[in-house]
């Protein structure tokens, strides 16, 4: 089970950080955008901390509020349920 765990967050975060640089891209030269509602979705599907990471590096969304508050927060929340989830079978 913990190996399909690192398994899908990898997944997660590797899409996450191709759907950012992609709407970066698009955003550049004008052409049809990736929704917010998808960015902030695969975000707290696990992707927050790659997704925060790549938006930060590229300079993408780092004035919308919505993302630099909502994806720390969502980060966040996950280490927190992530937390309980091995209080619950490890501690």
């Amino acid at each position: 089970m913990e190996l399909f765990i690192y398994i899908y967050l990898a997944a997660i975060s590797i899409f996450a950080v191709i759907i950012t640089a992609l709407d970066k891209r698009r955003a550049v030269h004008r052409d049809w955008r990736v929704k917010e509602s998808t960015l902030l979705l695969v975000s707290a599907l696990g992707g927050s901390v790659f997704m925060l990471l790549t938006m930060l590096l590229i300079r993408h969304k780092t004035r919308h509020i919505k993302f630099m508050l909502g994806i720390p927060l969502i980060i966040l929340l996950q280490a927190g349920a992530a937390f309980a989830v091995w209080r619950v079978f490890y501690g």
